[in-house]
Order: structure tokens, then C-alpha cells, then sequence
């Protein structure tokens, strides 16, 4: 016989007690009660009891010890709770739970058969996981791939989402569970230095720096780089920073086209090989390439057009003028060049962006309309020599 209670089954000590003495009614105390010795409570508990160890043994096939809190004002809490072993339906569960009665579930459960040291809280707070001896806050001791996971069900409108932070031997992955079990983020054991990868609280990141000096900030060696804070990325080395584009879609991949670099190293050179530099441009301004320089000059791109006075243009040449120089940079190597000056040519023609510089393209526009007067002026000539012969 089983005497149920608001905790599901539980039958109380006294009426257990009574039904098994044979007594009408409950036992009732009004006064402490002490037992110099171990109490049984359960319709199964038997006269020559073997305590062993225990103090308190609850014995009968419904166990549970309730919390029923009578507190009726409002400001008081009057949760009820319940410590049951044990589900009571046939087939049901193993384990052990600490049971809002109030609410109608089980915050906590052991389930029977737990591995030892599942949870283990040290006296310093800290938690360990499968380990009774916690180094750290949290401790997850696991003999293949520790794992968190991180799962939202849809429970609350928002799309399911699984992911999984773990490790082992191999690395250090976030897994999207939810997209084929992917891999978006690792780290290999023995990745790196300290400061492989940095983010600080200003945005930056640094790649081989704790101090990133812009967006984007990689460390292959050397002391920190003093960059502006209008760069978005820095690359420095102790010899040359070098990055590459690669174009994979080739059949060839070793194939040198399919290959540039950029490469700084006191001049900046981009290259399809490793050797031979297609452009280098050095600190002074001076660039060279070992192919042509082909100015955008499609008639479909241009606006304004208005043809030009070969002789005006002729007279302008005549009276502008062209000195032997070198660039201040170039002093000591000796280099020198033959021009105008850009603030003459721009007076004087009134083309290009700034009167600082000079458009290749307009110096041999004006050259080629030059030209075509001086060839106008040799046929008038020519025709005049006809007339005197």
C-alpha cells in the first residue's frame, strides 16, 4: 500500500510508520525529537534493519523527500521542492533529480551510472567536468575531442543553429554542425609564437603582434612599425614583406602567369616570378617597367573634343622652354633628363590635373600638333621653292 502526497507518491514517516505498527492514525510530536542511532522510513523498512553507514535510509519503491513550504503571505517565497530517486512509471528513468514541484520539472538530474567525477566543484570554485581535480574555472577532462556544444533549438522563433567548440591532437575547431559539420575556424597545436592572431579593443588585428598599428596588422618580425592611422593594412618582415595573388582556376599552377607578388623592400616591385620584376618604383618617385605604358585615350571615353591650331600650338613650343635637369633625389647618382617645366607646359597649354606634373599623354599631343604645323609650314615652303624654280 502506498500513501501518496502533492510530491507524487512520497508516504510519509509518521503515516508509514503507523500503517506498519498497525496504529490508527500518525504519531504526532509536538516537541525536538532526537534517535541516538540510524532511521528508516519506507513501507519496506524491516525490524532488523542493517544500517551500515547510513543515518537516514528511505526504503519502499517510491522514493522522495519533499519541501512543502506553508508560507501564505506574498512576501514570503512558498516553492515547493522535492529530491526524488528514481522515476515511478514503469520503464522509466534511472536517476536522481532535485525537482521544482511548483513548476513541474527537474532542473537537475543524475542519471544512474554516471561516469565518476562527472561534476566536481573544488573548494577554490572551480569546476570540473569528468575530473576531480580542476586546474582552471571550467575543467572538461575527455579521452577523444572535449566538446561544448552550442545549440539553438527554435524554441523561442529563431532558425535552429548547432555549433561545437572543441579540441584534440589534431586542433582547436569551431564545427558548424548545422552546414555539414564545416570547419570555419582552427588552430593547429604548436600554430605559432604568442600574438598569432590579436584583436584589440580599438578593431585592429594583429597577426603576429599584440599591438596592432592598423586594420590589419602582420608581424613577420622586426620592432613595431609606426604606421598611420589611416592604414588598413601593414605587412612588415625583417627582410622583404612580400604578399602574392595566385590564380588557382589554371590548369598549370606552377605556371609564373598565374602567380604576382608584391614586394617591398626598400623599392616596391610587383612580379610574376620570384626573379624578374615587371614594375619597381622606388622612394623617389622613379618607376620602371619592362613592357609599354598605354594611356587610356578611347574616343567613346572622352568629352569636349575640339580640334586644336597646329601653329598656335607650334608657336607655344618655340616659345617654351626646355632645360637639361636632374631630379633632387637623383643628384648623386648623376641621372639626368631634357624637359620643361611642368608650371611652364601648364601656362603654356593649360592641360593635366596640377601644374606640378606632365601628362605623357598631353606632351605628345602637343608634340604631334607641332608637328603637323611644321609640316604644313615645310609643303608652304616647298611650294614657294616650286613657284622660284
Amino acid at each position: 500500500m502506498k500513501l501518496n502526497s502533492k510530491f507524487g507518491g512520497l508516504a510519509t514517516s509518521a503515516a508509514a510508520l503507523a500503517l506498519s505498527a498497525g496504529l490508527a492514525s500518525a504519531q504526532n510530536f509536538v516537541t525536538d525529537v532526537t534517535i541516538q542511532g540510524s532511521l528508516c522510513v519506507g513501507i519496506d523498512c524491516s525490524t532488523s534493519e542493517s544500517f551500515g553507514f547510513d543515518t537516514i535510509r528511505l526504503k519502499e519503491n517510491n522514493l522522495r523527500i519533499g519541501f512543502n513550504d506553508t508560507s501564505s503571505s506574498a512576501s514570503f517565497p512558498s516553492n515547493d521542492w522535492e529530491l526524488t530517486a528514481n522515476d515511478s512509471s514503469n520503464g522509466g528513468s534511472n536517476r536522481f533529480s532535485i525537482t521544482d514541484v511548483t513548476a513541474g520539472r527537474a532542473p537537475f538530474t543524475v542519471e544512474a551510472g554516471a561516469q565518476a567525477n562527472t561534476l566536481f566543484v573544488e573548494a577554490d570554485g572551480d569546476v570540473g567536468i569528468k575530473t576531480n581535480n580542476p586546474v582552471v574555472d571550467v575543467h572538461i577532462v575527455e579521452g577523444n575531442t572535449p566538446t561544448v556544444r552550442l545549440e539553438q533549438d527554435g524554441s523561442d522563433g529563431f532558425a535552429p543553429q548547432v555549433f561545437d567548440i572543441a579540441a584534440n591532437e589534431t586542433n582547436f575547431f569551431v564545427r558548424d554542425v548545422t552546414n555539414g559539420s564545416q570547419l570555419p575556424f582552427r588552430i593547429f597545436p604548436g600554430s605559432g609564437n604568442d600574438d598569432a592572431f590579436v584583436i584589440r579593443a580599438n578593431g585592429n588585428v594583429g597577426m603576429g603582434t599584440d599591438d596592432p598599428r592598423a586594420k590589419m596588422h602582420i608581424n613577420n618580425g622586426g620592432s613595431p612599425f609606426a604606421a598611420s592611422a589611416n592604414d588598413d593594412l601593414v605587412i612588415q618582415d625583417d627582410g622583404p614583406a612580400r604578399f602574392a595573388l595566385v590564380n588557382t582556376t589554371k590548369s598549370d599552377n606552377a605556371d609564373e602567369s598565374n602567380v604576382w607578388t608584391f614586394n617591398g623592400n626598400g623599392t616596391l616591385r610587383i612580379s610574376a616570378s620570384n626573379d624578374a620584376a615587371e614594375m619597381i618604383l622606388t622612394n623617389a618617385g622613379n618607376m620602371t617597367i619592362l613592357g609599354t605604358l598605354t594611356e587610356g585615350s578611347d574616343r567613346n571615353s572622352k568629352t569636349g573634343i575640339t580640334p586644336v591650331d597646329p601653329a598656335e600650338i607650334l608657336a607655344k613650343v618655340e616659345a617654351l622652354p626646355v632645360s637639361h635637369w636632374s631630379y633632387k633625389t637623383d643628384a648623386e647618382s648623376g641621372v639626368s633628363h631634357i624637359g620643361p617645366m611642368a608650371q611652364d607646359f601648364y601656362a603654356a597649354f593649360g592641360t593635366g590635373a596640377t601644374d606640378k606634373g606632365i601628362s605623357s599623354l598631353d606632351s605628345s599631343g602637343v608634340a604631334l600638333a607641332a608637328i603637323q604645323a611644321l609640316s604644313q609650314r615645310i609643303e608652304e615652303l616647298e611650294q614657294e621653292l616650286d613657284a622660284l624654280r
